[in-house]
């Protein structure tokens, strides 16, 4: 077919010189392609065309994006509510401060600012909306469900929440649908092009790459846009990891199925990839091995055997597996927008986590030596390490120790129980705070710290090195009504910080919290020394009748003295090299820190003499020549003291009810079953006492009204009618556990059998007392859940309009917890005065 000409316009005709004619002409002439193609080549262009699959890669960033939009809206609502809660109960104990000021005592109520025949709960403002909140019920009746282990012989095969499980499913039915729903999945030939299915999964594994490495960053944006902390954001970074793999493998097979070395598609091969490295598909090889290497060895049971080994691999692994992506994906379909993105995620979360170590900061005295620690070895092999630093942290949260004189390379993450206020300050100055870490040995570093603290004494001190804190709660625990917080063994760590904030913003009427239940299962009654402090501070300085304490103890064998806490009695120490090693490490940082102290003599005292001589003086009286450790005390526990916290031992060997009588009683003293510390045996504390007229007065000599001892307004749905104050005086403070010299008539080491008869001999009480009580036994939180959800004689418990029950324990705890809490969301169902039950869960490992 002969080409067409067209006349030439005026401008074309007076083209420069310089233009031949014949460029002139091929723009204006057209050639129809009459060549027949193939249909396999046209449906190849035409259908799902090569050039366009980097809208795979969007589509799931899209999805990404739209569920972290979703979790965001549902933060700014509980954030929102809980704003607007306290800042109209803040609005209430000012009016009744003012009220109180002014000498106009008849218009406030026992129990609240207003009139005294309030409602059993009080009615619900314009922060709450009822159809939101009985959606939030159904997802939580839902969701907050567990799903059984599955266990064979020694093997136990441990789910994840059902929240988590349903994103991941959602996310995996996702991309199988975006990969297998379009057809086709191959064409007629590998001449005309790869085959569809992989292209699509493989740009979808290249756009989930950032979201893998968001989710596994310790500082990260995502947490401060969702406040799920990074601890929980793991559970989603190994998910993730495994629909990457599924992914790829799902973008490698479909090059076997259809090979590149049949039907040709070696020409166009050379074609498109003329610098090869000379093995077909050898970079996706290679990125496909580390990829695989990290998914199966993050795998439960195999990172438990090695896990020091998979610590020190992972990050290294991951490195490769991006590096080897920019050489695999050759910036096709914008692939390397992914790949930058994920190198500048973990940069920026690298450097976010800068100023969160402790001996990063150039203007403070830890700068690059670390904090000095303290290591104590407690009762039921307990350990508590106290790290006065600079550093400030929130209740719940969490931090990274790494002690180079027990171990170099071990950066273990621990909760922190002691509360950062100014209520409880450090012996090293106004500017500190006592970081208190306590933990029980296991394996590992853990282990290693007891080790070297039985080898080098209680008067030695060590080197911290801290980064954090992060983590934390989503939610305030002062924005709810009821706050019931329940712990099994160590796991008080995780609630003695709340416990001991809720105190502290009660007293200070920056709470709305209005009861506090603590449930604390151990086995052996010496646990207790673990927190008998702060427990005697909470129950001193918390407000009549608020906080409840139930200590449970369900071992029922006596621990022998001597049985914990002692070296090896024979082998040798496989660690004395290693701790020579760490000796003179931490000596040289600890060094290092000497001499800057007495650098700092010469610096501070600008020239006077005089204040040089007294600091001087100070620092010669902190070196001081240590006893030798043949002179040191055992490190075995001394037999139980006779304090607020101990028990008698009866004719068989089980604690006894143990009256003691004192002089000095406080007024909680007719309400709990613990008796206070003696004066005489309190233990020694650098923190305030909680009657100090600093921070809050108990009396006022004068007998004018004095704002510090007005109580905030209690909502009157907290206040029990179901009972008159004489009978409820003469209630006992504990219906469970045998009463005072009964004898089981076992012997003092009952079998298991006999055990179990103990435990179920007496019930749970049907009834909530206000009182502190330990008891013998498991308790069925199940049971006491619903009845303080249901119970009483009007059958609303003593659950406020919300409700928050934190959980931290073994996995039995949680799953019983949180079954309770799924089936009591069915209550908030038409009923106006529930709007929440709330429930936070410590369990990172799932």
């Amino acid at each position: 077919m002969a080409p067409s000409f067209g006349t030439l316009s005026g401008s074309e005709a007076n083209a420069p010189f310089g233009r031949s004619l014949s460029q002139q002409l091929t723009r204006r002439i057209k050639v129809p392609d009459t060549t027949p193609s193939h249909p396999g080549l046209v449906q190849a262009n035409n259908v799902d065309p090569w050039a366009q699959s980097g809208k795979y890669g969007l589509g799931w960033t899209y999805f990404a994006l739209s569920l972290i939009c979703c979790v965001m809206l549902v933060r700014m609502w509980h954030y929102w509510q809980d704003k607007i809660r306290q800042a109209i109960y803040k609005q209430e104990v000012d009016d009744q401060y003012r009220y109180m000021q002014n000498g106009q005592p008849q218009q406030i109520s026992p129990h609240g600012y207003g009139p005294r025949n309030k409602s059993f709960r009080p009615k619900a403002h314009f922060s709450s909306v009822g159809i939101v909140n009985d959606t939030l019920a159904l997802f939580r009746w839902v969701f907050y469900r567990s799903i059984p282990d599955l266990a064979w012989k020694k093997w136990r095969v441990t789910f994840s929440s059902l929240a988590v499980l349903a994103c991941v499913l959602v996310a995996l039915v996702y991309v199988i649908l975006y990969c297998f729903l379009q057809q086709p999945l191959y064409w007629e030939s590998i001449r005309f092009g790869s085959p569809p299915v992989a292209i699509r999964s493989g740009m979808l594994a290249v756009a989930m790459t950032p979201w893998i490495v968001v989710t596994s960053m310790k500082a990260n944006i995502l947490t401060t846009l969702i406040g799920i902390g990074p601890e929980r954001l793991n559970v989603f970074h190994r998910w993730l990891g495994y629909i990457c793999l599924f992914l790829s493998l799902v973008h490698m097979i479909p090059f076997y199925v259809q090979p590149v070395w049949k039907d040709g598609g070696m020409t166009v091969f050379n074609q498109i990839f003329p610098d090869g490295s000379g093995i077909i598909y050898g970079t996706g090889v290679a990125c496909i091995v580390p990829l695989i290497w990290l998914c199966v060895a993050s795998l439960p049971w195999l990172r438990r055997i090695a896990y020091e080994t998979f610590v020190i691999l992972h990050i290294p692994a991951g490195i490769a597996y991006v590096g080897l992506l920019f050489w695999h994906t050759k910036n096709a379909l914008l692939t390397w927008e992914y790949l930058y993105a994920t190198v500048a995620i973990w940069a920026f979360a690298y450097l976010s986590r800068i100023p969160k170590l402790n001996w990063a900061k150039p203007w403070r005295s830890a700068f690059m030596v670390g904090d000095e620690a303290a290591i104590t070895l407690m009762s039921e092999d307990a350990i508590k390490v106290t790290i006065p630093t600079q550093m400030r942290w929130k209740p719940g949260q969490y931090v990274y120790l790494r002690m180079p004189g027990i171990s170099l390379h071990d950066n273990h993450p621990f909760t922190i129980t002691s509360l950062c206020s100014e209520d409880f300050p450090s012996e090293y100055g106004e500017n500190y705070r006592d970081c208190v870490l306590v933990f029980k040995p296991f394996k590992g570093f853990t282990r290693k710290v007891l080790d070297t603290a039985i080898a080098k004494g209680p008067f030695h001190t060590y080197r911290a090195f801290l980064d954090g804190p992060y983590g934390g709660m989503r939610r305030d625990l002062a924005a709810f009504d009821t706050c019931i917080l329940v712990a099994g063994g160590s796991g008080i760590t995780s609630l003695m910080s709340q416990l001991l904030n809720l105190v502290k913003r009660m007293r200070e009427g920056k709470a709305i919290t209005q009861k506090v239940v603590v449930v604390w299962a151990f086995k052996r009654f010496e646990a207790m020394d673990w927190f008998r402090q702060e427990l005697r501070i909470c129950r001193e300085s918390a407000p009549p009748g608020s906080v409840t304490c139930k200590f449970f103890i369900t071992g029922a064998v006596r621990r022998r003295l001597g049985s914990e806490m002692t070296p090896p009695i024979s082998g040798r120490n496989s660690r004395t090299i290693n701790h020579m090693l760490h000796d003179r490490l931490d000596g040289f940082v600890a060094g290092i820190a000497s001499k800057r102290n007495s650098a700092l003599i010469h610096v501070v005292p600008h020239g006077d003499s005089n204040r040089r001589h007294d600091l001087r003086e100070d620092d010669q009286d902190c070196i001081t020549v240590l006893p030798q450790q043949k002179d040191l005390q055992a490190h075995e526990r001394p037999a139980p003291s006779d304090d607020c916290f101990s028990t008698q031992v009866g004719p068989h060997g089980f604690p006894e009810d143990k009256k003691v009588v004192q002089e000095d009683v406080s007024p909680q003293s007719d309400e709990c079953q613990i008796p206070p510390l003696r004066k005489e045996k309190a233990p020694s504390s650098n923190r305030a006492s909680p009657n100090s007229t600093k921070h809050f007065s108990d009396a006022n000599p004068k007998g004018d009204i004095d704002v510090h001892d007005i109580r905030a307004p209690e909502p009157a749905h907290l206040h029990d009618h179901s009972m008159p104050p004489a009978a409820a005086k003469q209630r006992p403070t504990s219906t469970i556990g045998p009463p005072a010299g009964f004898d089981f008539g076992f012997a003092s080491t009952p079998t298991e059998l006999q055990k179990n008869l103990m435990r179920s001999a007496f019930p749970i009480p049907h009834e909530f007392d206000c009182g502190w009580s330990v008891e013998y036994g498991r308790p069925d939180l199940g049971y006491m859940l619903k009845e303080w959800a249901t119970g009483g004689a009007d059958g609303r418990g003593i659950l406020g309009r919300r409700t928050a029950v934190f959980v931290c324990g073994p996995a039995s705890m949680r799953v019983g917890v949180a079954d309770t809490v799924a089936r009591l969301q069915a209550e908030i169902w038409g009923d106006d005065e529930l709007e929440e039950i709330f429930l936070h869960t410590e369990n990172y490992a799932l």
